[in-house]
């Protein structure tokens, strides 16, 4: 990588007065926050105004897939704003149709045709508004371990706490209990019978709720924030069966887990299973510039062939967004980005977190595929309660807390979500730098072991 610039403490505070006198952070209570002031990053780190270096072990929001500052996207970027910056979405262009065919050439089955949107939660909104309208129904089932988004349709999906504060209980939106059989809901001995019961479950609550009334299931392929539970063999092809039995229209939401994160180009893909909508963003373009999407089925693209889809925006297929995704995408097949993920997930990762669960008494369970890897953190691995309680906040989660600041201390910047961490460095993460990573989480978890029983 590049030389880091020097420490530069007076520009780093002029950062953050700006932005602690002008800028309303999602999220969270403006007045008990205080934001890192970023210098700069690269590659697989980024650095702040005191000189401080971090391996991006969250890459961001789980989204910087190849890294920060790739030098193609960034080329790209650069070569389309001096070409064409912007243009309306009802016009064809260039780089919005290549974008559009090499996302449709790496999706499964016949998702072929692409709707373009600023970003995940707006993907998830129009999947879900082309499911009703295609179908004719009004309700959609979520799983209760889920995020979607935090737009209406979408934050309603949710299934975490996020929801709450927004759930208008009007939404047309039933939950229901996806399959994890670490936290099993349905008590099960085996993830054979894990995938059983959820499927007996999920078709009950579809018998109860009217299948006459259900537009689609949306589920995320491996969920993401919430756990990174990835579903028992059979789940999803269970799932799709019962949508085909029942006339319902089946969402994979792949906004995190897509494009190269979990050792493929999609999630989908490590289970055989064809969506009829599949909503993605993130990766897409390593979210150098706002974009996500659907993928849609030649048959639901059929329902709007004579007649009009009500729905659009303003910046759809921006011409900045998609040029950095033909280039993303590019790079990834070019560089063998996602051969490096699957490779660095089953050689370094996986072993290694492993290892670390077995010297750490906090550690629970190690659970991913890819460079998309969460440890549940417990108070006993017998009784598996969590380290902290469900939505822990205040003196509730100084466990967590103290366990995040260890790996900031050693220069690593996790992803920290309830009594878990998640290790989701970027596709491009070199052997050396998960090995420099794994080694600061490992030493980061007795912070964690000091909480245990």
């Amino acid at each position: 990588m590049s030389v880091q610039p020097s420490p530069d403490h007076a520009a780093g505070a002029a950062v953050k007065a700006a932005d602690r006198a002008h800028v309303f952070h999602s999220w969270s209570a403006q007045g008990l926050i205080d934001p890192l002031a970023i210098a700069g990053a690269e590659g697989s780190y980024f650095w702040d105004y005191d000189g401080n270096r971090y391996l991006d072990f969250s890459c961001q929001l789980v989204n910087t897939n190849i890294g920060h500052q790739h030098p193609k996207v960034v080329a790209a970027i650069q070569e389309q704003a001096a070409k064409l910056c912007t243009i309306a979405p009802g016009f064809a262009v260039d780089v919005r149709s290549e974008a559009a065919r090499l996302v449709a050439e790496r999706t499964p089955g016949d998702l072929d045709k692409i709707f373009f949107t600023n970003g995940g939660a707006e993907a998830v909104e129009n999947a879900v508004r082309m499911a009703r309208l295609h179908t004719g129904r009004a309700k959609v089932l979520s799983a209760y371990r889920s995020y979607h988004g935090a737009t209406a349709a979408a934050i309603n999906l949710t299934g975490d706490p996020r929801r709450w504060p927004s759930d208008t209980a009007s939404a047309g939106v039933v939950h229901f209990w996806a399959p994890f059989h670490y936290r099993s809901p349905f008590h099960s001995d085996s993830e054979q019978q894990e995938c059983e019961r959820a499927l007996r479950h999920l078709e009950d609550t579809i018998v109860f709720e009217g299948p006459q009334t259900i537009a689609a299931i949306i589920l995320e392929t491996i969920p993401g924030t919430a756990g990174i539970m990835v579903p028992p063999p059979g789940y999803l092809a269970g799932v799709r069966e019962i949508c085909d039995r029942y006339g319902i229209v089946f969402i994979l939401d792949e906004v995190m887990a897509g494009f190269g994160r979990t050792g493929h180009w999609f999630a989908a893909d490590h289970f055989g299973v064809t969506p009829d909508l599949l909503t993605f963003a993130k990766g897409v373009n390593s979210g150098y510039v706002p974009l996500g999407g659907v993928a849609i089925s030649a048959e639901i693209a059929a329902t709007f062939d004579q007649r009009p889809y009500p729905g659009g925006l303003t910046y759809s297929g921006h011409p900045l967004a998609c040029a950095s995704a033909v280039a993303t995408i590019n790079a990834m097949a070019e560089e063998g980005i996602v051969e490096n993920a699957a490779a660095i997930g089953e050689n370094v990762i996986g072993p290694a977190l492993r290892e670390i669960a077995e010297r750490h008494p906090s550690v629970g369970e190690v659970r991913g595929l890819g460079v998309f890897w969460a440890l549940d953190l417990v108070k006993d691995k017998e009784t598996r309660e969590p380290l902290v309680p469900y939505n822990a906040g205040g003196a509730d989660n100084q466990p967590m807390a103290d366990f995040a600041a260890a790996c900031k201390r050693g220069g690593l910047w996790p992803f920290v979500n309830m009594n878990r961490t998640h290790v989701v460095p970027p596709c491009t993460v070199t052997e050396a730098e998960a090995k420099e990573g794994l080694a600061i989480l490992d030493e980061a978890l007795n912070a964690a072991d000091a909480h245990t029983s």
